[in-house]
């Protein structure tokens, strides 16, 4: 009875500050429709839209989620069309001609991988909303450049695999698939380039079973917008995306992708021999030290992956995690739990305060993949909101209470410190669990 009593007074006291958090700040939602783009069997749309709908004024970004829908408004699953992903980022406009990207605080070189959203199939499950009371600040008139406006543009790659010869090799953008030999810009692809974003760029085909008959349809991508209006005691948070494949170097006048270049944004993973099988499980591991400009606290943090993705993990200068995200694998048909696709990614929220980055701090990140099979354009990326300032920081390391207005007797505590002792050993048995899947294999491929 006492058990549960205490957890009653958990869950409202909880619920409750949700509530008031959510009602004080006033949150406004909105949702939009891209334009409209027409994909048949086996085809590809890339392609950025300018000046698309979006929140305007001096305002506090709380959350940008996005999916695939078709003409009805249905959410498409990701087995006909496959969102490699979607970006969100901001310009200020001089018409008739002047333009300035503006971009997130980093890393990685010009206006590559420079999002403040952006995400992939896991878009329908992966938690993007700022908790209260940070934000992502935009419409600043003391930063728009004089004489311009700002507005906000919407890249989108999906790709059309109904009906097509090998769904996996399709969404991985196996060259041998789509049929080409040079790139987006008519330059010649290097030899040993077996796939990626370089071979299903905009109008390029995938191949389609013989004999199969469908045709094109109208397809969106629906997005919602929330947002606060700003205030003096809106914290301001800012974006970096890490890149597991960014090499450190910055050419002079160099924006894009080389492989002497920056991020490389996509890499490939081989497949594993029978001594990687026996050593390691078929795990490919790839860790890179990033070097962070500017320090703070850790708001928010996620990854991104793509199929065969096992999750990444993202470590402070001293060795300690400040994240690890996991991928959801779907398990059905159903729009959002498809079977064998990444269909959500776990975030993290530490407590305000309790994980700081230092400027000039090396930072490791490590993205695993399970290489039983080859994977070719999978991704690395993390993505860390973090605040310059955090509420009410009193406290010298971690808060090791779970809340500071719950007050109970002490037989109560006795019970509470059961609780946590059976937390304990169910989140140590699951990790076990995750660790024995992860040496096994850990997902199911993407059925043909």
């Amino acid at each position: 009875m006492v058990l549960l009593l205490v957890l009653s007074i958990l869950a409202f006291d909880v619920s409750c500050t949700q509530a008031f958090l959510e009602n004080g700040n006033k949150i406004k939602s909105r949702t939009f429709l891209s334009p409209e783009f027409m994909l048949g069997p086996g085809s590809v749309e890339s392609k950025t839209y300018d000046d698309i709908d979006f929140p305007r004024g001096h305002i506090a970004l709380k959350s940008f989620n996005a999916e695939v829908v078709d003409q009805a408004g249905n959410p498409v699953p990701l087995y006909e069309t496959y969102i490699h992903h979607w970006l969100v980022g901001k310009y200020y406009e001089h018409l008739p001609s002047g333009r300035n990207f503006s971009r997130n605080s980093g890393l990685c070189q010009g206006q590559i991988l420079g999002q403040y959203f952006g995400l992939g199939s896991e878009t329908r499950k992966t938690v993007t909303h700022i908790p209260d009371p940070f934000g992502i600040e935009i419409g600043n008139p003391a930063e728009i450049p004089e004489g311009y406006q700002e507005k906000w543009y919407l890249g989108v790659h999906a790709i059309e695999t109904r009906g097509v010869e090998d769904r996996l090799g399709c969404i991985e953008c196996w060259c041998d698939l789509y049929n080409v030999t040079n790139d987006e810009d008519g330059n010649p692809i290097r030899p040993d380039y077996k796939g990626g974003l370089f071979c299903c760029y905009g109008q390029t085909q995938c191949k389609v079973r013989q004999g199969f008959q469908g045709g094109k349809r109208s397809l969106y991508l629906r997005y919602t917008v929330k947002w606060i209006d700003w205030d003096s005691s809106t914290i301001p948070v800012e974006i970096f995306v890490l890149d597991v494949t960014d090499t450190g170097k910055r050419l002079l006048g160099s924006t894009g992708i080389s492989p002497e270049n920056g991020c490389q944004v996509e890499y490939a993973v081989e497949s594993c021999t029978a001594t990687d099988a026996a050593g390691n499980g078929c795990i490919d591991i790839k860790r890179n030290s990033l070097t962070m400009p500017t320090g703070g606290y850790v708001i928010y943090a996620v990854a991104h992956q793509h199929a065969g993705g096992i999750g990444s993990t993202l470590y402070g200068q001293d060795g300690n995690v400040l994240c690890t995200s996991i991928p959801i694998y779907g398990n059905g048909n159903e729009a959002g739990n498809e079977d064998g696709y990444i269909v959500g990614m776990s975030s993290c929220y530490p407590e305000p305060g309790s994980v700081k980055i230092t400027a000039g701090e090396n930072l490791t990140l490590e993205s695993n993949y399970n290489s039983t099979n080859k994977h070719t354009g999978v991704m690395g990326l993390f993505y860390i909101y973090i605040a310059e300032q955090a509420p009410n920081v009193t406290f010298s390391q971690a808060p090791v209470q779970m809340h500071e207005s719950i007050k109970v007797t002490t037989y109560a505590w006795s019970i509470v410190v059961f609780i946590g002792l059976a937390v304990t050993i169910a989140v140590a048995v699951a990790v076990h669990s995750w660790l024995k899947k992860r040496r096994e294999g850990g997902y199911k491929p993407v059925p043909k």
